[in-house]
């Protein structure tokens, strides 16, 4: 007679079975958080995804509301032992937290206080590109080699879901790539046609010559002048589908580049309206995180809310840069902890106006859609990152 599956089996079962399951990253990656908290026998759990800019791309928890999470603020960084599971491929068990020396840091009054602590960190191609943080063991003992092992066994699976969805990241950017050479080596088409459909309409003009000189004369004008529009058009958009580059183009150019792809790409109408009285550039440090919000509000806008139609104005106002996008699409809660806790981008908006000094005012409704303020200081400049 077979033996019934153990729960344990079957939740490190249930977990693995997630990865290969027609489910989000996020989804995935929540549930063997979840599985990680039950397996141990823990109060919390999360999962930590490093932005290799001292802070995290993904942090995940389990364990706590969403509204205690809401509570704590923004995303902790990659310090204290949050950092040290990401230095280092071997886990850590210890009875209490606090006595550790790497406990240091990030520590919100809202933060519950945790002392049994085992760390594992998620390992893949020879690097560290995670960690799962389990705390206050249920029996109130220390975290066991058994529960070390179950989670050794789910970092292992984490590492394929969180490398698999880095090459969809990096697939997402090599079509957009490869959609831009495209639409640039058919625009190059199109200009060799209509040159060479002008060169012939000016041939057959010149014919005119000898039976209708003024005729003729009058449709060269009009072929000359059409020549010098068309070549000035289509090299323009040639020009704009090259990848921005903010060394080149400064931000404003970054930024009509970054619309025009994405106006073709996604077939979406895109306004985009820039002071002229803006100076053409003014910091690159500034630039590059004004431009990766303006990204992240564009893609949520082309992604997510399904919008039709989005204006995007960098304007001054009383010597104060500010950036706002807005669409029409279905719009969200700003206030919901769920969305603040498990989806990133809103933070990672709002983290990057802080270290510029500046505020992000989100404005969004159902239906409505959703505008996004990003509101500069004169001259501020970002920190380093």
């Amino acid at each position: 007679m077979r033996e019934p599956i153990s729960p344990t089996l079957r939740a490190v079962s249930d977990a693995v079975l997630a990865v290969a399951a027609e489910l989000s990253v996020d989804e995935v990656l929540q549930r063997l958080v979840d599985s990680s908290r039950e397996l141990a026998g823990a109060r919390y759990a999360a999962l930590g995804i490093p932005d290799d800019a001292g802070g995290f791309r993904t942090f995940l928890v389990s364990g706590m509301s969403d509204e205690l999470v809401a509570s704590m603020g923004p995303l902790p960084r990659t310090h204290g032992m949050l950092g040290a599971m990401l230095q280092t491929r071997e886990p850590y068990l210890t009875e209490d937290l606090h006595a550790d020396p790497r406990f240091k840091g990030w520590w919100p009054v809202q933060h519950p206080d945790m002392r049994s602590f085992l760390g594992v960190p998620i390992a893949a191609g020879g690097r560290v590109i995670g960690a799962f943080y389990l705390t206050e063991k249920l029996d109130g003992r220390r975290f066991e080699d058994g529960d070390r092992e179950l989670i050794e066994l789910l970092a292992a699976h984490a590492a394929i879901a969180i490398t698999n969805a880095r090459l969809y990241e990096r697939s997402r950017e090599l079509s957009v790539l490869s959609e831009r050479n495209r639409l640039a080596l058919e625009l190059h088409d199109v200009v060799s046609q209509k040159l060479f459909s002008l060169n012939l309409a000016a041939e057959t003009a010149a014919t005119l010559l000898e039976r209708d000189p003024a005729q003729a004369a009058a449709q060269l004008d009009r072929v000359r002048q059409l020549t010098r529009e068309s070549l000035s058009e289509l090299r323009a958009l040639i020009l704009g589908l090259r990848p921005a580059d903010l060394t080149r183009d400064g931000l404003t150019g970054a930024l009509a580049k970054e619309v025009e792809m994405l106006r073709r790409v996604h077939s979406i109408e895109i306004d985009l309206d820039v002071d002229p009285a803006l100076p053409p550039r003014v910091g690159s440090d500034r630039d590059a995180a004004v431009l990766r919000i303006a990204q992240e509000a564009l893609h949520n806008a082309v992604r997510h809310a399904a919008a039709r139609h989005v204006t995007v104005a960098l304007s001054g106002c009383a010597g104060e840069p500010v950036l706002t996008i807005a669409d029409d699409g279905v719009g969200f809660d700003p206030r919901d902890p769920a969305l603040r806790s498990r989806r990133l981008g809103l933070t990672s908006m709002e983290e990057r106006a802080r270290e510029l000094g500046g505020r992000l005012d989100v404005r969004s409704s159902t239906p409505g859609g959703t505008t996004i303020t990003l509101t500069l200081p004169a001259g501020a400049a970002a920190a380093p990152r």
